[in-house]
């Protein structure tokens, strides 16, 4: 084998390895507090406005990555409706299925994904999750300080 060859092969190995990002540990913190304060709960992420996970305390049936491009396409369209029709900013979402609901936070540059089950209490998600949103958008703003707060 020539050196050019090896070289190659070393080059084709570091390109290839997958690197797992480091757990957020105070989101991470925050997103399980939440699970053990609201019956019902079966799970949350957190996601940028351009559908990259940034943390999450899924169930193993949902692939988190996925969900978290699908929440910043439902928070990017309700943003746009929000504003097209009373000119505001947009604060939260909920969709109601029939066997549970997702509900969407806009937590600074990012989102706050909350899915429950049919029978919890609405009051309590929003009342806890709210707070929740905003301690996130703290967290990752002292995180990454380069990032606007919309």
């Amino acid at each position: 084998m020539t050196v050019r060859k090896k070289l190659l092969g070393e080059w084709r190995g570091r390109l290839s390895k997958v690197t797992v990002p480091e757990r957020n540990t105070a989101v991470l913190a925050e997103l399980q507090s939440l699970r053990e304060r609201v019956p019902r709960l079966t799970g949350s992420l957190v996601a940028s406005s351009d559908g990259m996970l940034i943390e999450h305390d899924l169930p193993a049936h949902i692939e988190p990555a996925g969900m978290a491009a699908m929440a910043a396409a439902q928070l990017a369209l309700s943003y746009r409706l929000a504003t097209t029709a009373h000119g505001g900013g947009f604060n939260e979402v909920v969709v109601l299925g029939s066997e549970g609901q997702v509900v969407i936070y806009a937590a600074g540059y990012t989102s706050l994904t909350v899915l429950a089950g049919p029978e919890v209490n609405v009051g309590r998600l929003h009342l806890e999750s709210r707070p929740v949103a905003r301690a996130i958008a703290e967290h990752l703003a002292m995180t990454h300080p380069e990032k606007e707060l919309e």
